[in-house]
């Protein structure tokens, strides 16, 4: 710049160009535009839903008693209901006449991509809110706090973690309780072998069959796969509880006027 003109910036395609306040102005504009059009982009949800009158849910087919199958293959269970106390929110936000649910199937490892690539609005299982997942997803209000424990055979004679030592266990594949057994693992030295189901029904499957001595998982899914079990008495879940897991409601990120919508009428479920 040449010698007594003033401080002046200017933005050019991939940099700018001067010092000073009008430059750190210019930075802060460029960020704020570029902020706006991330969320721009992604902030259409609403839109989506309106033009095609349909909102999409994911749904877990043994996450019982929060997302499975009915006798006639349709979703239900508690998730699934707060879902659709949304989906009539969105209704009635919206002003349509009506508004077609449609589901889709996921497992524990898709179910945060499926959200993510915008395969579906909701997902509504069991799903647990952590901070590695809020890099990729959105989450509403937690509606329901489990703990990490085991089912195992009555007749087994474990009763608790140190009791796994050099035995084989079983958990689900893409969920926290993973992560939170081998943890364990490592720290008493139990010399665990870990087996990974591809659903609940799975994992629970190999303690039936006695593939395994121990199902590690949220205890509330335990005693719901139990109680649907041929005999429940032959099962017991045991273990101090592992962790601490909220489950809520998962929603894509980057959208704030459907997460609001979705909040708000999660609040009002709250407080009725």
């Amino acid at each position: 710049m040449m010698e007594g003109k003033a401080n002046t910036g200017v933005i050019q395609k991939d940099r700018i160009v001067g010092s000073g306040p009008i430059k750190y102005l210019a930075l802060m504009l460029s960020g704020f535009l570029i902020s706006t059009a991330s969320i721009s982009a992604h902030a259409d949800i609403l839109d989506k839903i309106r033009d095609t009158k349909t909102i999409t849910i994911a749904y877990r087919d043994a996450s019982l008693p929060f997302s499975f199958l009915d006798q006639n293959k349709k979703p239900i269970g508690y998730s699934i209901d707060i879902c659709l106390k949304i989906a009539e929110a969105v209704k009635q936000k919206l002003k349509l006449s009506q508004l077609t649910i449609a589901y889709v199937p996921v497992t524990s490892a898709l179910r945060i991509s499926t959200i993510e690539s915008g395969k579906a609005d909701l997902e509504c299982g069991s799903t647990t809110n952590t901070p590695e997942r809020r890099q990729h997803v959105a989450f509403t209000i937690a509606h329901f706090i489990a703990g990490v424990r085991m089912v195992v055979n009555t007749d087994s004679g474990i009763k608790n973690w140190p009791d796994l030592r050099n035995k084989k266990v079983a958990s689900t594949k893409g969920t926290t309780s993973v992560k939170t057994l081998s943890d364990r693992g490592q720290v008493r030295s139990l010399n665990i072998v870990l087996l990974e189901g591809r659903e609940h029904d799975d994992s629970f499957r190999m303690v039936e069959d006695k593939k395994v001595d121990a199902f590690v998982m949220d205890d509330v899914l335990l005693y719901g796969l139990r109680a649907a079990s041929k005999n429940p008495a032959a099962y017991q879940v045991v273990g101090d509880a592992l962790s601490t897991e909220p489950y809520a409601i998962m929603l894509p990120k980057d959208d704030p006027a459907f997460k609001a919508l979705v909040d708000l009428e999660m609040a009002r479920l709250i407080q009725d």
